[in-house]
């Protein structure tokens, strides 16, 4: 049994320069920030890393610098493989080797119709990377795919040894009290949906991967900490205050709004890649103020 990872894990953004080219400069900076900033882990080239957008030799290269950024430190670093391509993704997993674990979600054009199908699709993707675990990323919402996850973990182990769990970005509170009881809990579930961090710490959850932990990793600390203290009015208060938040960036386009509140914080990640929006200097200058005027300026700022 592979040890449980814990805490916030950053789910983070590629930064590109301002003509999109991918930009390894500033990935020491993104490290340096979210260890300062309380995180204990970082999900590379996933959803938020726009990893659809990226070619394999981009991904390679993300790959072999964050590895290097965080070789010493006590930032963990998890590798996003998952790829249309079986093979390109097998690639990207056997690069990933000196990761502390890798994770695929399900192909999204062609789709597994089946937990068989999808096991025999992610099967080579672990075995690349044997000696590290393995996470099965469930996003339903993006690739569509719909397989029960409790039957996944029944049946995969036989076939991918280093499967350590899931990262579960789904709403089915009920399937994910299931995933935490499956095989006597052995099964290390990160929960993925940064609105509802609150509730999954309610069902179990110790660990959890999100895109808005990159800048609002303060807020998300309250949360916990109000949790593990039996606090629930300040739990529920600072669980509302990120969804504010979340609610305000959507408005904007959340993923180029949330690279540009990154900039703000001095992490300069560019822009989005294309078919994702420009904000454009307007509208940065009104998300800014907004920022300001809410208050929720400060409570990014807060250590």
């Amino acid at each position: 049994m592979f040890p449980k990872l814990t805490g916030l894990i950053a789910a983070t953004h590629t930064p590109f320069h301002d003509d999109r080219s991918l930009n390894l400069d500033v990935i020491p900076r993104q490290a340096e920030h979210l260890a300062a900033a309380g995180v204990s882990a970082v999900f590379i080239s996933g959803t938020t890393g726009e990893s659809h957008s990226l070619t394999v030799e981009e991904r390679l290269a993300l790959t072999r610098r964050w590895t290097e950024v965080v070789r010493g430190t006590p930032l963990k670093l998890i590798v996003h493989v998952g790829h249309n391509c079986q093979a390109d993704a097998t690639v990207l997993a056997g690069a990933a080797g000196e990761a502390d674990a890798i994770a695929s979600l399900a192909p999204s054009f062609f789709k597994p119709k089946n937990v068989d199908e999808l096991v025999r699709y992610l099967e080579p993707l672990a075995r690349a990377a044997s000696d590290i675990p393995f996470y099965y990323y469930d996003i339903p919402s993006m690739t569509s795919v719909t397989l029960p996850v409790t039957t996944f973990l029944e049946a995969a182990p036989a076939r991918i040894p280093n499967l350590a769990g899931v990262k579960y970005t789904n709403a089915d509170l009920i399937q994910l009290q299931e995933c935490f009881a499956a095989a006597g809990g052995k099964f290390d579930i990160l929960f993925g949906i940064d609105e509802i961090l609150l509730a999954s710490l309610a069902f179990g959850a110790r660990g959890a991967v999100g895109s808005s932990y990159n800048f609002a990793a303060p807020i998300y600390r309250k949360v916990m900490a109000a949790f593990e203290a039996g606090d629930w009015t300040m739990a529920r208060k600072e669980q509302a205050r990120a969804v504010a938040l979340i609610r305000l960036l959507v408005r904007y386009d959340y993923l180029p709004a949330a690279k540009f509140v990154m900039s703000l914080l001095g992490v300069p990640v560019g822009p989005a890649r294309s078919p994702l929006p420009d904000l454009g200097q307007e509208a940065k200058t009104r998300l800014e103020r907004e920022l300001h005027e809410t208050g929720l300026w400060d409570a990014l700022r807060a250590s």
